[in-house]
């Protein structure tokens, strides 16, 4: 066995010792390998939630049979991919919040919670006024309300972490994609 698979057998990791210097140390197999459940459990409740969420509001609010049976052009999608689309927005901010939190960013910057909690409750609305109340004209206000919080949930998200920031932009294009829908319904 030559040297350099010997070495990659023993890496070394850097521990602490009482004084606080870092010292390196190899690693042995007798140490328990610990699986980050912390993480883990936060990422679930993370996306978790706004996903629990969406999908009580659209069982409560988001049915409506004016919508089902109106003619609609081509590009209007049906409802149920309207739903599953709204769910996987849902989804994808969660976990690009998760990104943020996992990183800081909301010590460092508390406004980014706001504005994700503001595009996650206009996101909410936007069913209850479209659907129920029939407020298309409203719903095309929720709709731009939920735009510009996703734009700085981008804006914000991106200087934390770049991934997180990114999946914001698809959820900000499904969020256009879904005002047209809107304003087809006030003209």
């Amino acid at each position: 066995m030559d040297s350099t698979s010997q070495e990659l057998k023993h890496r070394a990791t850097t521990t602490t010792t009482e004084d606080q210097s870092p010292t390196l140390q190899p690693n042995t197999k007798t140490q328990k390998q610990r699986i980050p459940t912390r993480g883990i459990r936060s990422l679930a409740v993370g996306i978790a939630i706004p996903l629990a969420l969406t999908l009580a509001n659209i069982s409560i609010f988001g049915w409506n049979r004016t919508y089902r049976t109106i003619h609609k052009p081509f590009w209007v999608p049906p409802l149920w991919a309207l739903h599953l689309t709204c769910l996987g927005s849902a989804f994808i901010m969660g976990l690009s919040a998760w990104l943020v939190w996992a990183e800081g960013g909301f010590h460092k910057n508390p406004s980014a919670v706001g504005f994700y909690l503001g595009q996650l409750g206009l996101s909410l609305a936007w069913d209850p006024v479209f659907f129920k109340m029939g407020a298309a004209r409203l719903g095309l206000l929720v709709c731009l309300g939920q735009m510009a919080t996703m734009w700085s949930c981008l804006k914000m998200f991106g200087r934390v972490n770049r991934t997180a920031g990114d999946l914001v932009k698809i959820c900000l294009v499904w969020s256009g994609f879904l005002t047209l829908v809107n304003l087809y319904f006030v003209v």
